[in-house]
């Protein structure tokens, strides 16, 4: 036990994982030094030894066996409810190696007046940044994408959802939502905002609880001080999941704006992919397919895998 007042719920959802555990499990004791926590794995039917690697690894874990491919938000919402008293909630995927003090540093964030959401600085596995601030979902933001590419739009917050100056990234710094390999929530938060919208099934589940949690006076914080490494999934190299991710975005912008501004930002988003597709890029034509799909509005966007492993 540590003398710290605060415990936090470590929550991990796995689909076919087992290949990610050792590394993920090995970085929380060092990752999370001072803290007292208690994780908790929730499996979505994985077909490996992601289960049995678990509870060999980390036996003193609570496991939940979902018996089906749930979906990541159903997954992280039956591990909170499973976990054990906890004062935040830090969600993790797989794909995710603590770095040493990291949830010292994100407790301290949190603990900011009117923080819900605390992230830390992301790296790839070969030490490069991860662009993971994001700013809201906008017609012109999509559009600047098209045209500009995400990277270059992003460096003008009019223009682009993902922050991509490197500068924005050497300062602690509130931001709209964040990728969501990496999120300390704060109790309080969870209590007023969750669970998050199974409705999505993968991709933007994070963005809507984040933009929800703005909307009741949370912000998300970023803090530099804290570091995790991410290796990231292939929902750029897989049509299925870039089809999916796409037409979330839709779907999240619908629940936020009227039936015209949906469309706009529809036709914003077709022009991008359409753009990629000319290039023969599959996943964009797969997101092409998806976006003129009678289906696209669908109330179920499942069943696809939940977040891939890297």
């Amino acid at each position: 036990m540590s003398g710290s007042d605060e415990t936090i719920a470590v929550v991990v959802v796995t689909y076919n994982s087992e290949r990610l555990l050792a590394d993920l499990i090995a970085s929380l004791r060092p990752g999370l030094e001072g803290i007292d926590w208690h994780l908790t794995v929730v499996d979505n039917a994985s077909a490996d030894g992601t289960v049995d690697t678990v509870r060999r690894l980390a036996p003193t874990a609570t496991v939940v066996e979902m018996g089906r491919n749930a979906g990541y938000a159903a997954g992280i919402n039956a591990g909170v409810a499973a976990a054990e008293p906890h004062s935040a909630v830090l969600v993790l995927n797989p794909d995710v190696r603590l770095g040493a003090g990291c949830g010292c540093e994100l407790l301290k964030v949190l603990r900011t007046p009117g923080t819900g959401i605390a992230v830390p600085r992301l790296v790839d596995g070969d030490g490069e940044l991860i662009f993971t601030m994001r700013r809201e979902p906008s017609i012109p933001r999509t559009l600047g994408d098209a045209v500009l590419g995400a990277e270059r739009a992003g460096r003008y917050p009019a223009l682009g959802e993902t922050v991509t100056d490197h500068r924005h990234y050497a300062n602690e710094a509130i931001t709209a939502w964040a990728e969501g390999s990496t999120l300390l929530i704060g109790a309080e938060c969870w209590r007023r905002c969750a669970p998050w919208e199974e409705y999505f099934f993968l991709y933007s589940e994070e963005t809507d609880f984040a933009l929800r949690a703005r909307d009741a006076g949370f912000v998300t914080r970023f803090t530099p001080a804290a570091e995790a490494v991410h290796l990231e999934g292939d929902s750029r190299q897989s049509p299925g999941l870039w089809a999916l991710l796409t037409l979330n975005r839709v779907r999240l912008y619908r629940r936020r704006h009227g039936r015209l501004a949906t469309a706009a930002f529809w036709a914003a988003l077709l022009v991008r992919e359409l753009s990629r597709a000319l290039l023969r890029r599959r996943p964009s034509q797969a997101a092409v397919r998806a976006l003129l799909s009678p289906a696209r509005f669908r109330e179920t966007p499942g069943p696809h895998s939940v977040r891939p492993a890297a």
